[in-house]
């Protein structure tokens, strides 16, 4: 099965996803595309009404719309509270460095204490003459590839406004530093149904969870033929952010890591992790050994996995990856989303099923949030739906939201995918050999 030409690699222009005014089309004119309708796979859902509400809710979409023209900016944000439309004025604008987002400069429970709420739906308007209509606020990226969202993660001090796993939001927008924000309330409770069925939020606590694997998000790939032990995925040994360095580091060292796959890291960004990491007292010596004899990739991906310039450098570090032995760890900083990618592929390229795929990409939400398919159904289906049902749809080239996931064969589209990523039939099934022999 070859995958569809406008999904592979597919880039978000930035007309869309927004609308800018532009004198050249004449005083006043604009121009601005609508983003792409999406549904929510929902199959196996057990409650009708949600999936009915839920499906409605992201039906609903992001349409970008005209510009009204470049907000007045200046000063300090200004907080509208009191009035039946909660606003935040004038807001401090900074790029995310890692992934292109749009941070502002305003805590989450300073936000929220102006009166908007998880589940909104906000108007937001950049002084540069950029507006986003309609998006969801949440406080997760409750949102297939590609839609706009505004989140309050939790563990992050401040709001972002964000494309989901797309590719950098702040430079299709044309912004600077000296530009600002202003969000208003478009509708409250716009999308409270899918902010309530998805709501979660996991502890950086140890003493929280059954085992040190679990905390770690460790465990070894499965599916297919891939054999027993030759693969991990975990959350990231070195950036101990929450803690979980130091527990990931033991593991690996208990399994003998060879090789180390860091999908998130570049060069300074590991030598960065290891210093603060070290400086907490956290023994990294089986890392810095795998550094030191050449066995750490280093990759540096965003979260865009759909993009050419994440397939290329995955490329080059599987390459890399199969000119080493085994056993090999795969992570990047929570061991979830690019890892969740990363994996899915690999699974797929040794033969793994629809059901081993998603069955192991959920663990890791069993391991943070304790989601399984028995204890919370509903809520498992659609976090399935919506991430690792969009990462197998795109590497089939297929609709999700039409397509029986379940009936297709992942082998075939894992290995179109590397190659349009330039790995020769050679290079694929030297890392085949390295997975399965």
């Amino acid at each position: 099965m070859q995958p569809r030409p406008d999904l592979l690699f597919r880039f978000m222009a930035p007309s869309d996803i927004m609308g800018r005014q532009d004198d050249s089309l004449g005083q006043g004119a604009t121009h601005a595309c609508e983003s792409g309708k999406s549904g929510l796979s929902m199959k196996g859902f057990t409650s009708l009404a949600l999936v009915l509400a839920v499906c409605a809710a992201l039906l609903s979409g992001c349409a970008a719309t005209p510009a009204s023209g470049p907000s007045e900016a200046g000063g300090g944000p200004v907080a509208s509270q009191g009035t039946s439309s909660p606003m935040l004025e004038n807001c401090a604008i900074a790029r995310d460095a890692d992934y292109g987002n749009i941070c502002l400069d305003v805590t989450i429970e300073r936000f929220n204490s102006l009166g908007f709420a998880y589940g909104d739906s906000v108007d937001v308007a950049f002084s540069n003459g950029y507006e986003l209509k309609g998006i969801p606020y949440y406080n997760g990226y409750y949102a297939r590839v590609g839609e706009l969202l505004l989140v309050g993660y939790p563990g992050y001090s401040h709001i972002e406004v964000v494309l989901n796993y797309g590719d950098s939001l702040w430079e299709a927008a044309g912004l600077s530093e000296n530009d600002t924000a202003t969000v208003r309330l478009a509708e409250a409770g716009a999308y409270r149904t899918i902010q309530e069925s998805l709501n979660i939020s996991y502890s950086d606590d140890r003493s929280d969870y059954a085992s040190d694997e679990q905390f770690g998000n460790f465990r070894p790939l499965e599916g297919g033929s891939l054999q027993d032990g030759v693969a991990y995925r975990s959350a990231s040994p070195i950036a101990n952010m929450q803690g979980r360095a130091p527990y990931v580091e033991r593991l690996m060292e208990g399994v003998g890591i060879a090789y180390d796959l860091d999908l998130s890291d570049d060069a300074d960004d590991v030598a960065r992790f290891v210093q603060e990491s070290q400086g907490q007292g956290v023994d990294l010596s089986y890392f810095k050994g795998l550094e030191s004899a050449g066995a750490v990739g280093k990759l540096g991906l965003n979260v865009s996995y759909q993009s050419a310039a994440f397939a290329q450098k995955l490329s080059s570090g599987l390459i890399d990856m199969s000119q080493h032995e085994g056993p090999y760890l795969i992570h990047c900083i929570e061991g979830k989303d690019r890892t969740g990618f990363v994996c899915a592929l690999l699974e797929a390229l040794c033969g793994a099923s629809y059901e081993e795929i998603v069955a192991d990409y959920m663990i890791t939400y069993e391991n943070y949030y304790g989601i399984t398919k028995e204890s919370a159904p509903d809520s498992y289906n659609a976090i399935a739906g919506l991430n690792i049902d969009g990462m197998l749809a795109f590497l089939a080239g297929v609709d999700d939201s039409t397509a029986d996931l379940r009936t297709l064969s992942y082998e075939e589209p894992a290995r179109n995918y590397l190659k349009a990523a330039s790995m020769s039939d050679e290079q694929i099934n030297a890392l085949a050999a390295r997975l399965t022999q």
